[in-house]
């Protein structure tokens, strides 16, 4: 929208650049040349435009008014906050959004939500730039081209109707009318579809997740007989097991059993717990373990059998790795504080037999309690995604209403099956591949705009209310499924309000709740389902030949887009892979051998082929894999997500069917230049890091500052030191550190640090204050792996102050290196004399050319302009901010980075370093605090505490 009072000639007065800056959308159009059939094109569509905006009656006149008064409780420049979730395959992890002036601009975690704790997860971080996509869907489709909402409501009545109808053969009313969703806790929206299955009987119910934990729910249903789910606390196991598991970095409940596992790795502050972990291919479970055991696909069966015979049956180890039986003699010399957690990858069976080995472990009750499941039950369970393709495809369904899901581009054999299907429905916030290939489409809201509850790992229900009205129309879930009842519509509130109106019965308790984003006593109960002795003689998945006649591919979500949800958030496009540090691509992920028997580099390109499914794409050799396999990340490919994502990367959901060995061959041409921000060769280092500082507990135990370097202080010819009250500094735990990227990602959206596109990164011009680099130790088939969060150290003897030629990087009296953005004139001295490589420089006008609006950024930061250099301010405008609220209210000054709140195992430590009592200068005060290059003799605010690894003696190294 242009600012209130210009003139609405103005745009005819633009260059292009300047039209396409201010309105985005039409950025590829103007860079297009327009022949006479584009132009008719363009014409018939701003026409269909506009007939459908005159559907829409909106506001009577069509005008804005400037508000009088200001909002009840809106004061310009304080911000407010309201708790709300983010719901995650089907899970809810409370959030807090900050608005300013009623625009939601930042996500933090809800400390009072058990599954988020406080702290948040990429995915949540990178909310408000889809809130604010121009991408996202602005009105109703038929077959693809704009159509008005009331012709979808007649659609909608004619789809009613039929399924009502009498049929002569007496079957039910509403027999072929299906109902697609993904994973489903959200009570209200469960008895919304009850609802409607009870007025269409032969209706049917199908729950489908493109990245699901099937096997999992399964494995629990054949180990104790109910739905059931699996509750652990990391922080009371002293021995786990990771078999190829996403205990810390995606399951449900992930961000909370990051923090309980990190609150024991520090020998410092608590006893040490010992992690193993069996994977394939590299995790940050597998990351952060003391032990990190390479296995193929086949051996991965072998160690759950031989684990299963030697725990369940007490038969002694034979054959197999020469560590496994070390491992399971520490497993069960812990009796009760030990737990084995398998990933969602593994059939039911082996789910099961984990289970069986953790009731024998004794760790029920102690370190794990069985609940009541989170997923909502239905009186008739849910049918799956294979029996609706089968009836599809025999013509048994008449009418698919599919919910927010988009199994047209995740599901190889549902697109030829959906042209079965006379009327198809598919909701979502975007017009995505299922959209189009729907008969109708309708835009749903966004989850900041809608009315909810979802709940979270541990069943607790998350309520979930609007941060703004929509921005771009769309219709509630909620309503779209009473639509089908033909009742009146009613607001959604009203619904979810229903649904807990036994426990917040008036008014009070339901303002409280939203308050605390949370309804307390909601938690699963325990389940007192003894385990099926079934489930101890549950046959173990059949071991897999270890020499294949070819590489096994394994498929696995990216990280940040998942299942291609987030492919056209550029924020998750952009930030970088945590083992990789590959961005906007998703090469296939090859083992060292490999790459070295096909004469492979990172970039070239091969051919991936199983029977006649076959896709081009580049590699990139992955340290830490397994031989014999490669990885392909899914979500990628997209065909229609937008702007951003369209047409990025490779797209491998056509090889989820393909079973048995895949072909990897090079293929013709020249190497593809993939985007890395690691812009020099993978090392791998022989000797232990001096910047990445680690060692093991029994090194410890010897000399506890062992890795803090000589003592004494270093010697300078002068010492600057600042004479303020405050003093700002860090401290930085890498026993913590799971290298997420959660950090990075809260530092970009908190200080509107941009977006520079896929081939400004390959000329190494990635704008991140903050990056978590990463380090290998040992050899290129099983290394060590170690993070490091690397930023702007506030170096007291800052080397980049004493060349700037206009005193734009100085020192400020509380200790912080900061920068005078209006002084800077681009000559990069800084950059080129700071030795840890953390300053980033605006080469061209890189927020102008993102396609987010104004109103998305944080007011409280300035926005770069072009030849400016930037980086780290230890979010200096939250310590404006507390330093304002200490002169009025006469309180201490408590800073909390953004870094800092998002970080879910609270590897940062943030605060004032005169302050005794400080969390921070507790940390400083570690006898494993060291500071990163100190022969440089900058004296950096910035500290760390050294890695310890609790290794098994009885393990070789």
């Amino acid at each position: 929208m242009p600012p209130l009072g210009e003139d609405a000639r103005m745009p005819a007065m633009m260059s292009d650049r300047e039209l396409a800056r201010r309105f985005p959308q039409i950025e590829t159009a103007l860079s297009h040349t327009l022949d006479r059939r584009r132009v008719l094109k363009l014409l018939g569509l701003a026409l269909a435009g506009g007939g459908v905006a005159g559907c829409d009656p909106g506001t009577p006149d069509r005008g804005f008014v400037s508000a009088v008064r200001a909002a009840q409780g809106v004061v310009p420049g304080v911000p407010n906050v309201y708790a709300t979730a983010h719901v995650r395959d089907g899970y809810a992890e409370g959030i807090l959004v900050t608005h300013q002036m009623g625009r939601p601009i930042k996500v933090e975690g809800n400390p009072g939500h058990p599954s988020s704790l406080g702290a948040t997860d990429v995915m949540a971080q990178a909310l408000v730039y889809d809130f604010y996509d121009p991408d996202r869907a602005t009105g109703p489709l038929h077959r693809g081209m704009p159509a008005s909402w009331p012709d979808l409501a007649d659609a909608m009545q004619k789809m009613r109707a039929g399924a009502m109808a009498p049929r002569p053969d007496g079957t039910h009313a509403g027999e072929g009318l299906r109902i697609l969703t993904g994973t489903l806790t959200s009570p209200a929206m469960g008895q919304a579809i009850e609802q409607v299955l009870a007025a269409f009987p032969g209706a049917i119910w199908h729950g489908w997740d493109a990245i699901g934990r099937e096997n999992v729910t399964r494995g629990l249903a054949m180990a104790y007989g109910v739905p059931a789910s699996v509750l652990v606390d990391p922080g009371r196991a002293d021995v786990l097991l990771a078999l190829d598991s996403d205990l810390l970095d995606s399951a449900p409940g992930h961000l909370a059993h990051a923090r309980a596992f990190a609150a024991r790795r520090n020998p410092v502050t608590a006893t040490m717990n010992r992690l193993y972990a069996v994977e394939p291919t590299p995790s940050l479970t597998g990351v952060a373990a003391d032990h990190r055991f390479v296995a193929t696909p086949g051996m991965m069966n072998e160690v759950i059998g031989r684990l299963s015979a030697h725990i369940l049956h007490d038969e002694a180890p034979s054959g197999g790795p020469d560590w496994l039986s070390p491992m399971a003699a520490d497993l069960r010399a812990h009796h009760g504080r030990a737990f084995v957690h398998l990933g969602p990858d593994y059939p039911p069976e082996a789910q099961a037999a984990i289970l069986a080995m953790n009731e024998a472990l004794g760790g029920r009750g102690r370190v794990f309690d069985v609940v009541d499941s989170p997923l909502y039950q239905p009186v008739v369970p849910v049918a799956t995604l294979d029996a609706l393709m089968d009836d599809m495809e025999r013509g048994a369904v008449r009418s698919l209403l599919m919910l927010d899901v988009n199994p047209v581009h995740q599901s190889p054999r549902f697109a030829a099956a959906l042209q079965h299907v006379p009327t198809s429905i598919a909701l979502s916030d975007r017009a995505h591949e299922t959209a189009l290939a729907a008969h109708w489409y309708v835009p749903l809201a966004h989850v900041m705009e809608e009315w909810g509850d979802a709940r979270g790992h541990d069943g607790t229900v998350a309520l979930i209310q609007p941060q703004a009205v929509p921005l771009y129309g769309g219709m509630n879930a909620l309503g779209a499924l009473h639509a089908c009842l033909g009742q009146p519509l009613r607001p959604a509130m009203e619904m979810v309000r229903a649904t807990w109106r036994d426990r917040l019965a008036s008014s009070r308790d339901w303002h409280d709740a939203l308050a605390a984003g949370v309804i307390a006593g909601t938690a699963s109960p325990r389940v007192d389902a003894p385990l099926r002795q079934a489930a101890m003689r549950v046959a173990s998945p059949a071991p897999l030949s270890r020499n294949p006649a070819g590489p096994v591919l394994l498929l696995r979500p990216d990280p940040y887009l998942w299942d291609g949800r987030g492919a056209n958030n550029p924020w998750l496009q952009e930030l970088p892979r945590p083992l990789s540090k590959v961005v906007w691509d998703n090469p296939l992920l090859v083992p060292p051998d490999m790459a070295r028997a096909m004469n492979l580099k990172n970039g070239d390109r091969v051919t991936l082929s199983h029977g006649s499914t076959r896709t081009q794409l580049p590699i990139w050799i992955q340290p830490g894999q397994a031989a014999g396999c490669v990885v392909g990340l899914l979500g990628w490919g997209r065909r229609h997500a937008g702007a951003t994502g369209s047409d990025v990367g490779c797209d491998l959901y056509p090889f989820r069917e393909a079973s048995g060995p895949v072909q990897v061959l090079p293929a013709h041409g020249a190497a593809v230049p993939v985007a890395c921000t690691e812009h020099h060769a993978t090392r791998i280092d022989a000797a232990p890091s001096d910047v990445a500082r680690h060692g093991t507990l029994a090194q410890f135990h010897d000399r506890a500052d062992f890795l803090a370097g000589p003592s004494g202080a270093q010697e300078a010819l002068y010492r600057r030191e600042p004479d303020a009250p405050v003093a700002w500094g860090m401290s930085i735990d890498l026993n913590a550190c799971i290298g997420c990227n959660a950090c990075v990602s809260a530092c970009q959206v908190e200080n509107n640090i941009p977006v520079v596109g896929r081939e400004e990164v390959l000329r190494q011009r990635e704008m991140h204050w903050l990056r978590i680099d990463r380090l290998y130790e040992g050899t290129q088939h099983a290394p060590d792996t170690f993070f490091q969060p690397m930023l702007c150290m506030h170096c007291e003897q800052a080397p980049c102050e004493t060349v700037c030629p206009v005193g734009a990087t100085t020192h400020d009296s509380e200790g912080l290196n900061v920068m005078v953005y209006n002084r800077c004139i681009g000559t990069k001295f800084c950059s080129n004399n700071c030795p840890y490589k953390v300053r980033r420089f605006n080469y061209f006008a890189f927020a102008e050319r993102e396609g987010r609006p104004a109103i998305s950024r944080n007011p409280d930061v300035s926005v770069r302009a072009r030849g400016v250099m930037e980086k780290c301010t230890f979010c200096v405008q939250r310590i404006a901010q507390a330093r304002i609220a200490a002169d009025r209210d006469g309180v201490g000054e408590h800073v909390v980075t953004a870094c800092q709140a998002a970080c879910p195992a609270q590897a940062i430590s943030f605060g004032d370093i005169n302050d005794p009592e400080a969390e921070v200068t507790r940390r400083k005060a570690s006898p494993l605090t060291y500071a990163a290059l100190p022969e440089q003799g900058t004296h950096p605010r910035v500290t760390y505490e050294g890695r310890i690894l609790n290794r098994n003696p009885a393990i070789p190294s």
